[in-house]
């Protein structure tokens, strides 16, 4: 597994778990139970968009534990961002 990056390297908050998993390629690491609903796939997208403007071409996805609201899967897959899950 790789380790967890320094968000604040990318103007992230630091709670935010980031890990480099390539060259170019972030995930967004997101552990919790509770559903990810729409606000925080726009959340998601923000911390995107700030990874993209330091790497600009930088590919970012999303890895969590937690059910993921098929609108928001939807959206987030719209703006280039893959919503994988793991256990």
């Amino acid at each position: 597994m790789n380790k967890f990056i320094d968000p604040k390297l990318y103007g992230l908050p630091p709670s935010t778990k980031l890990q480099k998993i390539g060259a170019n390629q972030f995930e967004i690491v997101i552990q919790r139970k509770s559903r990810i609903n729409m606000k925080d796939g726009e959340g998601i997208l923000v911390k995107a968009n700030k990874i993209k403007n330091h790497v600009p071409d930088a590919y970012v996805s999303l890895k969590t534990s937690a059910p993921v609201c098929s609108k928001t899967k939807t959206f987030l897959e719209g703006h280039g961002i893959n919503v994988s899950a793991y256990r």
